[in-house]
C-alpha cells in the first residue's frame, strides 16, 4: 500500500464516485466488493456455489459511504449518497466538518487547537482518554522544539506533561520527548520520529477514531475491517496448507497486482 504523508484532509481524485482505475481507492474498493463475497459465502452458502452468489448493492454502498465520512471527505459522500439514492445519515454533515478541522489542526501540528476543539465536541474525551490527550500535548510540545521555543516549550513541560510521569506508562515516552530539548537539532536526534509527519498523522488517526467512538460510532471503516479479517483468514489458511499449498497472502502485493 502507497504510504502515506500527513496533509490536510481536502477531497481527493482518489476518492470518485467513478473510482478510476489508476487509484489505491480503485483497488480497495473491487478488494472490498471480494471480500464481501467471500465472508457472504462462507456465512450463508454451500461452497460449491461460490461463484454464483450475487452481492448486493445496498452493502456495497454502505462500506463505500463508511469509508468517506470515516475520512472527512464531504463533497464526495453527498455526491455518492446523491447518486445512489441512499438515505442519509443525521446530522453526519455537521459533525464531519467538526471532525474534519479537529484533525487538520492535529495534522498541522496546533495541538492546543484540536485539543480546544475536541473537549467542545467531544466532552469528556480527553479527561477518560489519558494516552489520547498526552500524545495531543507532546505534539505541542515537539512543535515548540521545532521552532526553537525551548524556554517555552520547557515551562509547558513542566506544566502540562510532568503530571503524566505519576503514571509508569508514560514515563519512557516522557523521557524520550523531553530529552529532545538537549539537541541543537532535534530532527537528527535518535527521537527524531516525534518530529515526523508520520507521528502527527498518528496520533491524528488515534483522535479520529476516539471521536468516532465517543459518539457511538464506528471507530474503523467497514472497509477496514473486512480486510483485516480476510488477510487473518488468508494466513491462517496459507499456515494450514504448508509448504505445498497457496504462498502467504500479502496485501501490498495483492493492490499492486
Amino acid at each position: 500500500m502507497p504510504k502515506l504523508v500527513p496533509k490536510r484532509i481536502t477531497e481527493t481524485p482518489a476518492v470518485t464516485i467513478r473510482y478510476r482505475s489508476d487509484t489505491t481507492t480503485h483497488h480497495l474498493v473491487f478488494y472490498t466488493l471480494h471480500c464481501r463475497l467471500r465472508w457472504r459465502s462462507i456465512m450463508d452458502v454451500d461452497p460449491r456455489h461460490y461463484d454464483h452468489v450475487v452481492i448486493n448493492d445496498t452493502d456495497i454502498h454502505n462500506i463505500i459511504i463508511s469509508y468517506l465520512v470515516h475520512n472527512c471527505y464531504e463533497e464526495t459522500a453527498e455526491s455518492f449518497i446523491g447518486c445512489t439514492g441512499m438515505k442519509q445519515p443525521a446530522d453526519y454533515i455537521e459533525d464531519m466538518e467538526k471532525r474534519k478541522k479537529i484533525i487538520n489542526f492535529a495534522l498541522e501540528g496546533n495541538a492546543l487547537e484540536a485539543i480546544k476543539l475536541t473537549e467542545q465536541f467531544a466532552h469528556d474525551l480527553l479527561e477518560k482518554n489519558n494516552e489520547l490527550h498526552f500524545d495531543l500535548l507532546s505534539l505541542h510540545f515537539v512543535n515548540l522544539v521545532c521552532s526553537r521555543k525551548c524556554t517555552e516549550a520547557l515551562e509547558f513541560a513542566q506544566t502540562k506533561l510532568t503530571p503524566f510521569e505519576k503514571m509508569e506508562k508514560y514515563v519512557s515516552k516522557l523521557e524520550d520527548i523531553l530529552a529532545l530539548l538537549a539537541y541543537d537539532e532535534p530532527e537528527k536526534s535518535p527521537m527524531f520520529h516525534y518530529l515526523s509527519p508520520e507521528y502527527r498523522q498518528q496520533v491524528a488517526d488515534s483522535l479520529n477514531r476516539a471521536i468516532l467512538a465517543h459518539a457511538n460510532l464506528p471507530s474503523y471503516t467497514a472497509m477496514e475491517r473486512l480486510i483485516k479479517q480476510t488477510t487473518i483468514v488468508r494466513q491462517c489458511l496459507s499456515q494450514e496448507t504448508g509448504k505445498d499449498g497457496l504462498p502467504p497472502f500479502s496485501l501490498k502485493d495483492f493492490l499492486r497486482s
